[in-house]
């Protein structure tokens, strides 16, 4: 790329200092228009990969500051970068930036550093996208995800499956050209490439369940339901977990009528609960809608509060809402007895109606509900630990489905079809696996991924 570009790389706004960053083959010659280190007459005359202090000159002020210059290959981008680093008043860095513009360089688009130092070789696609993650996490397991990613522990796992598949080609091709030959000190049998193609299914699987149990937990949080039957505590509760008051508290049943929403972090972990109408059957059409809005989301969620009022006798309405909620594959369906501070609480009988126990709390109170954030955070960290760098794209998760399935449909295929056609599926797979890394990613996939980024990255 012959031009070189100029963004503000910190945050808009006042702070301690803000960096403008230069990138391209003029980045330098730029810099020294506008830099002049202590000591010394131009920017040219000081060492890469060393900060300086100096003066930086914009059109009509100049600033005292430092700067750096890292010399091509070797840098972020992989070209030659400079950045200059200003005291952080927005009218400084914009003014220096100005100055940059109107000696040569133009405004990055967002991304665009990051999306060079991709089309350069520096970053995997893969380790891009844990760049965008890092960035916008919203919790720091998502943070250790994101810098997993972006250390490219998927893009090396892909590549050795990507070797694999490979590997096969390389044995079914000369099977296809020199069948008389005996090439399997060096290449595979082809009565082994069943087995093998199953191999590298088994692999490619334990990814994809990475990504079904954790990943998208660690990018989309924890979704908590927080459900029941009116007037049981449930935005009580919601107030309680969130250590302030959220959800409007009252002793009129239907007082909620649609979702309420609050975010919590548990070790490290993000939990979006929701607190929903109280689940029961209404001639009210607007209530009637806020209980069908609390069924869907119960449905969906990652852990379901079945919120019980434990003043009054457990009904049938309470065991078959239970029954309703439950569903296969949640962190956790626990039962809560909620207002267990009232006299007429005390010595009613308790029933584990979901499976995954109960717990008595006073949400009003505050008893036991560091007990019930304990047992949330048990449920997606024992989750979360049990395959510590998980896939968290979605992205590369269908890619992940679209090879297992072309390489187990070749496998269940070997023996029975002709070689030649026993590559088009092996080979579509190493190309599907390859949008991941970026090695065979389209102009549509990676414009969609720079776009997530800001300008300045």
């Amino acid at each position: 790329m012959e031009d070189t570009i100029a963004a503000i790389a910190t945050a808009n706004g006042s702070g301690g200092i803000a960096v403008v960053r230069l990138s391209g083959a003029d980045a330098l010659h730029i810099a020294a228009k506008m830099f002049v280190p202590a000591g010394k007459t131009a920017a040219e005359d000081f060492s890469p990969y060393r900060l300086y202090p100096g003066t930086i000159r914009a059109e009509h002020f100049t600033d005292y500051g430092m700067c750096v210059y890292f010399r091509a290959p070797h840098s972020y981008t992989g070209e030659d970068v400079v950045e200059l680093h200003c005291h952080g008043g927005v009218e400084i860095s914009r003014g220096i930036l100005k100055r940059a513009f109107d000696l040569g360089a133009r405004p990055a688009e967002a991304g665009e550093f990051t999306r060079r130092a991709f089309l350069n070789g520096k970053l995997s696609l893969a380790a891009a996208e844990g760049i965008a993650d890092m960035i916008n996490a919203s919790s720091e397991s998502m943070i250790r995800a994101g810098y997993a990613l972006y250390r490219n522990e998927l893009g090396s796992r892909v590549r050795a499956v990507q070797e694999k598949l490979t590997f096969l080609l390389a044995g079914i091709e000369a099977g296809i050209d020199y069948p008389e030959e005996d090439l399997q000190d060096s290449l595979p049998a082809l009565a082994e490439i069943g087995p093998r193609l199953q191999a590298v299914c088994a692999e490619l699987g334990t990814l994809q369940r990475s990504y079904e149990r954790v990943g998208r937990l660690v990018k989309n949080g924890v979704s908590v339901a927080i459900a029941g039957r009116p007037n049981s505590g449930k935005s009580s509760l919601l107030n309680a977990l969130l250590g302030y008051d959220k959800a409007i508290v009252s002793d009129i049943e239907g007082t909620t009528r649609d979702i309420v929403e609050g975010e919590i972090q548990l070790g490290g972990v993000r939990f979006r609960l929701y607190d929903t109408a109280g689940i029961r059957e209404s001639g009210d059409v607007i209530e009637r809608a806020g209980v069908q809005k609390a069924e869907a989301l119960s449905r969906g969620a990652d852990i379901v509060l079945h919120v019980v009022d434990a003043s009054r006798p457990l009904g049938e309405e309470d065991r078959g809402l239970s029954a309703a909620l439950r569903r296969e594959g949640r962190l956790l369906h626990l039962t809560v007895f909620n207002k267990c501070d009232l006299a007429a609480a005390k010595g009613t009988p308790r029933e584990d109606l979901s499976g995954d126990g109960y717990l008595e709390i006073s949400a009003k109170e505050g008893e036991n509900v560091g007990e019930l954030l304990r047992r949330l955070s048990a449920a997606a960290q024992d989750n979360y630990s049990s395959d510590s760098q998980p896939v968290i794209e979605e992205r590369h998760y269908r890619a992940l489905q679209e090879a297992s399935a072309m390489l187990s449909r070749a496998a269940a295929d070997a023996g029975r079809i002709p070689l030649d056609m026993l590559t088009v599926d092996i080979s579509q797979a190493w190309q599907k696996l390859g949008e991941i890394t970026g090695e065979t990613a389209n102009e549509e996939i990676v414009n969609e991924i720079f776009s997530k980024f800001c300008v300045g990255k």
